[in-house]
């Protein structure tokens, strides 16, 4: 079954085509990559998934529904949460407080109080946030502000997180256990749509990888099939290993 499902989407600023017709479609229970230069539509991709940004044209379905023109915490409460390229925190509140807020105001009616206390405290344990609980968010370092973004999209309950480089700026280690995060993601039924820079984790974690350059697609297919695609070489991996 496909989850999400983009047809021939297209999103111009003024003269420039940021996005060009793209489609593609993610299944349930994937994890799916978008890659690209800088510059090449992926956030923009997500702008439009996420009702950011409306379309000029084409169609984003969600479980075989449309949802492009509809507003962010429309498609939010329907199972679409995401994260962003750069951490978008309340850094004045607290690690437990940014997560309740995604539990409580993430949803259409909204959790019980009690309950929605109960599942910040599961998901700060799953992310590796619960002994920071009580520390605002700006006091964390750059890796853990990132798993609390992740922690607070969780907590709106959805079928579909878009990742927006959860990586970008991390260590060696801090990618080794971003990556598992990803996966143990996905081990809670959870769909997964990343962008992302580290050829490490998108070789390894994804089963498919859709290629982007100045807003076309230009190549979709497994790692093995995007690291030899000549165009895609050319245009980003170089010589990838």
């Amino acid at each position: 079954m496909h989850i999400l499902e983009v047809e021939s989407l297209t999103r111009c600023f003024g003269g420039l085509v940021a996005v060009s017709r793209v489609s593609f479609s993610v299944r349930q229970g994937e994890i799916v990559g978008l890659i690209g230069p800088n510059g090449a539509g992926k956030t923009t991709v997500f702008n439009l998934i996420s009702g950011a940004l409306v379309p000029d044209a084409g169609t984003v379905k969600f479980k075989g529904r449309k949802i492009s023109g509809l507003k962010p915490h429309q498609i939010c409460r329907l199972g679409v949460a995401r994260t962003f390229q750069a951490v978008k925190i309340f850094p004045g509140l607290t690690v437990y407080e940014n997560v309740l807020m995604g539990a409580l105001f993430g949803r259409g009616a909204g959790a019980p109080r009690p309950e929605a206390e109960g599942e910040v405290r599961e998901l700060l344990e799953f992310v590796g946030l619960a002994d920071a609980k009580d520390a605002f968010a700006r006091d964390l370092t750059l890796a853990s502000q990132k798993r609390l973004e992740v922690a607070r999209a969780l907590a709106t309950r959805p079928e579909l997180l878009l990742l927006d480089e959860l990586m970008a700026g991390l260590n060696p280690t801090e990618v080794s256990q971003a990556m598992d995060l990803v996966l143990r993601v996905r081990q809670r039924g959870i769909t997964v749509l990343l962008i992302e820079h580290v050829m490490k984790a998108i070789m390894n974690i994804c089963e498919r990888i859709i290629a982007l350059h100045y807003g076309e697609k230009i190549a979709e297919g497994t790692p093995a099939e995007i690291a030899a695609n000549r165009q895609v070489i050319e245009t980003y991996l170089g010589e990838w290993k």
